[in-house]
């Protein structure tokens, strides 16, 4: 073979050689920065933007895509311990011409985290009417989805902040009252009566935690690799001494119920009896309180709706939009 040749193929192989040890000693030693690296491209991917937003000395840090137009903006708050990445599953499904905001809840990944702020589900509330006005995302009705603990602040904003939003989307919405407790809230209780906030399920401090709280959130069971786990742990663990602190009894704090708006679209997501986390009987409870709410119960999926199923909820969110349009407009053609 040619000399040339071969120092061709010699500096061809080792170009390619150098990526793939970086992903090779990443996945096995930098585990975490995989998971980051994941998002940062996902973003990408699908055109989201991240920007901060500051009120008073306050910052918020959010993604979002798109600009305001003739259909309502999405405002999408996500649920206790996660962050605003956790909606690009169901961004992915959603069309590129609507206008999107997903935020960092308080406290939560780049948004301001201070021992001095009110973490109630009434005070958070209050913090997103703060971002809401920062970003003057309320120059007119916009359409605004929790899921889990965000669930619970969006009730609670409906009924605080009633003339910002035209509809509500509550995907597995925590705070609301149930006729049979699930095994996770019964997990809870024993916890507090106990004060062992060390062993709460949903803030995982080893790999066997994080596939512990995988079960508990997840219907589809899948075994996961020890360095993803190592991983999506590692990308926690500087948070669990906050989420401990804010543990989850707040987030179970009484739904400021959204009937004090009775004139509110309100959809509501819930999911198979058999849930771990939060048991489907709270959906009938809002549905009886509100009327035409729309209730969806998805067959197949647990807690974590918006990774399970993320095209069927990315569109009945848009089908719940499509009806309330076809519905305007059947009002202003009487």
């Amino acid at each position: 073979m040619d000399l040339d040749m071969l120092n061709m193929f010699v500096i061809a192989g080792g170009t390619l050689a150098i990526p793939i040890l970086a992903f090779v000693a990443s996945f096995l030693l930098w585990p975490s920065a995989l998971i980051r690296i994941y998002y940062w491209y996902w973003r990408r991917a699908l055109g989201m933007q991240v920007r901060y937003a500051t009120y008073d000395d306050y910052q918020f840090c959010y993604s979002y895509r798109g600009r305001p137009g003739y259909r309502p903006s999405i405002l999408m708050l996500h649920g206790f311990s996660a962050h605003k990445d956790m909606w690009l599953s169901i961004v992915k499904f959603l069309p590129k011409n609507l206008h999107l905001v997903c935020v960092d809840m308080p406290g939560h990944e780049g948004t301001t985290r201070s021992d001095l702020d009110d973490y109630s589900i009434s005070g958070q509330a209050k913090r997103i009417h703060q971002f809401v006005e920062c970003i003057k995302l309320n120059r007119k009705p916009f359409h605004l989805v929790g899921t889990s603990m965000g669930g619970n602040v969006a009730g609670v904003y409906a009924a605080q902040y009633p003339e910002d939003i035209c509809s509500l989307t509550l995907i597995c919405p925590a705070g609301l009252p149930s006729a049979t407790d699930s095994k996770f809230i019964k997990q809870l209780r024993e916890l507090q009566e106990s004060k062992r906030i060390d062993r709460i399920p949903l803030i995982p401090s080893t790999p066997e935690e994080m596939a512990d709280m995988l079960k508990l959130c997840s219907y589809v069971r899948f075994k996961v690799p020890q360095q993803i786990l190592q991983g999506l742990v590692d990308v926690r663990i500087p948070h669990n001494e906050f989420y401990r602190k804010r543990n989850l009894v707040g987030a179970q704090q009484g739904f400021c119920s959204v009937q004090q708006s009775p004139s509110l679209p309100v959809a509501v997501t819930a999911f198979p009896p058999a849930v771990q986390v939060l048991d489907v009987s709270g959906a009938s409870v809002l549905a009886g309180a509100i009327p035409d709410c729309h209730v969806y119960i998805l067959e197949n999926c647990g807690h974590s709706v918006v990774v399970e199923r993320p095209r069927k909820t990315a569109n009945l969110i848009l089908e719940f939009l499509a009806l309330l349009h076809s519905i305007d407009n059947n009002k202003k053609q009487a």
